[in-house]
């Protein structure tokens, strides 16, 4: 298994218990949300390629991300037709946009902040593979436990992309970030997604 202990260190907190069986006890929200999140995490990163056209390192990362996501994106899509559960648009969990309204303005200020919450983002992603992965089928298991060296890899390329183009040192912004990110995470949440906070 995939070694996510850094990750685990890097986020202020841990997934909530209620959330994880919440989730057991709901997988059908789950794997549709799971799957619009891929394709919404490969959207971002075709976003960061069209914005930063000459950052070749950025095209190069952002579209591996990219391809990766929307592969994962299919397998979700399998799964839902294999288990007889219809795709469809559900309403977002307010937990990226906790932490985007707190984004920077000014270009390179925004870039880097984008860059650091993807990175937060992919690392949440990982941490809850990583912890419902023991309380699924043996097939669902198997492939959230298969996410788990891509995801800590996209962790891993949106933090160092984020202190390439910083200014200054990046610690202070993650802390910001991480510190709204456990909020989302720890505080009450009257929807189930994959990203949402505490059952309520």
């Amino acid at each position: 298994m995939t070694d996510i202990s850094h990750i685990q260190a890097f986020l202020l907190c841990e997934t909530p218990d209620a959330w994880v069986q919440a989730a057991v006890k709901d997988l059908r929200i789950i794997l549709i949300d799971h799957a619009t999140n891929e394709m919404k995490a490969a959207q971002s990163a075709m976003t960061l390629i069209s914005k930063n056209p000459h950052k070749l390192d950025i095209l190069n990362k952002m579209s591996r991300l990219a391809r990766e996501e929307l592969l994962h994106f299919e397998q979700v899509l399998k799964i839902l037709k294999n288990r007889k559960i219809a795709y469809q648009s559900i309403k977002a969990s307010p937990y990226a946009l906790t932490m985007v309204r707190h984004a920077r303005k000014g270009q390179q200020e925004s870039l880097v902040d984008t860059l650091i919450i993807g990175a937060i983002i992919e690392a949440r992603s990982c941490e809850r593979f990583h912890k419902l992965a023991p309380h699924l089928d043996e097939e669902l298991s198997k492939f959230y436990l298969s996410l788990l060296k891509s995801e800590a890899r996209h962790y891993q390329d949106y933090l160092a992309l984020a202190e390439q183009y910083s200014s200054e040192p990046i610690a202070a912004r993650v802390d910001v970030f991480l510190q709204l990110e456990q909020a989302a995470i720890l505080g009450p949440d009257p929807l189930l997604r994959f990203h949402s906070g505490v059952p309520v």
